[in-house]
């Protein structure tokens, strides 16, 4: 199946209206994503809320499987009604290339980011993995796809420096981070990377909802193999955090895919690029207000480093005519 996405993003129409619709649905994204986080962060200590004790703690691993398995099973029955089992052909190389994207790109990145909100907090984990796009760059470079300039050269190391920084390996202040969280998050920005990589091809062939339904189907499967469904009823979770998963997984995936996809019917995609920046300021406003997270002085400008790297990167990419580093968020 053809994709028309594509072209709508560098189509984009030019009129205000529908250029702040674009932004508002990107924003609105980049919130959920920011909800979820936070959400994730408060069940793996079982407080939804600082102070509160409204659900047993959830392992990041159930939290990944229920994510996927759930969002799968109601994505699934909506492409058949509007597709038919054409939403599932692809000729064989794109199909286990799009199976593979879900069970590392997806799978592997999402319990990564996971497992480090877990084990360090919200802040630490999206920023290390919006680090991502700097990544996506060094592999083109090494790669010979693109050529070294100054203004990518410039975004490596604001990045690296943004990280350090952020983890507390520079700066007068000290504070101890769990350096396994920390491994945890970069591998999630690895991995991130390479479903960015990956289906960067793709989503020149096949739209993105297609695309998404292949990587959930092959997460899910994943997960459960790994993690067998009777394991899951054998842990004996309450009506609780069953409720808790079905709105983390139409939080998290859905619901922001959606305004994520409307959005770029609205903006070409750097504009939707740079706009989805406004995720990791979500995440670590919602978590310092919901539960408390302190972020230290000097971890803003790490942070900021990061995202300032981020954005440098699409902009001087589009600026050569290239497509944008990252294709969208997969949190």
């Amino acid at each position: 199946m053809a994709s028309t996405q594509n072209a709508s993003t560098d189509s984009a129409p030019t009129d205000n209206p529908h250029i702040l619709r674009g932004y508002v649905s990107i924003a609105a994204a980049g919130l959920c994503w920011g909800i979820s986080a936070t959400l994730g962060r408060a069940v793996f200590t079982g407080h939804l809320l600082q102070g509160t004790g409204m659900i047993h703690p959830v392992d990041p691993l159930i939290l990944s499987q229920a994510r996927t398995t759930i969002t799968f099973l109601i994505l699934a029955p909506l492409m058949l009604m509007h597709r038919g089992t054409a939403a599932f052909r692809m000729p064989r190389r794109d199909l286990i290339q799009s199976l593979l994207l879900g069970v590392i790109g997806m799978a592997f990145c999402n319990y990564s980011y996971y497992l480090a909100i877990q084990r360090t907090n919200a802040a630490t984990a999206i920023t290390l993995q919006y680090a991502a796009p700097v990544l996506v760059l060094l592999y083109m470079v090494i790669s010979g796809k693109q050529r070294a300039t100054l203004g990518s050269v410039g975004s490596v190391v604001a990045a690296v420096l943004g990280i350090a920084i952020a983890i507390g390996l520079i700066g007068p202040e000290h504070f101890k981070l769990d350096w396994k969280g920390v491994l945890a998050a970069e591998i999630a920005a690895v991995t991130f990377a390479y479903y960015n990589i990956g289906s960067s091809n793709l989503l020149k062939r096949y739209d993105r909802w297609q695309l998404l339904l292949l990587a959930q189907f092959a997460a899910a499967l994943w997960w459960n193999i790994v993690n067998p469904p009777w394991k899951v009823i054998a842990a004996h979770y309450g009506r609780a955090e069953w409720i808790f998963l079905v709105i983390f997984a139409l939080l998290s995936a859905l619901i922001p895919s959606a305004l994520y996809l409307g959005g770029l019917r609205h903006l070409d995609a750097t504009r939707a690029i740079v706009t989805s920046c406004l995720e990791p300021v979500f995440t670590i406003v919602i978590a310092a207000s919901a539960l408390g997270e302190k972020v230290k002085g000097l971890q803003v400008v790490g942070i900021a480093l990061v995202l300032l790297a981020t954005i440098v990167v699409q902009l001087t990419g589009r600026e050569r005519g290239l497509d944008p580093v990252v294709v969208e968020p997969v949190d």
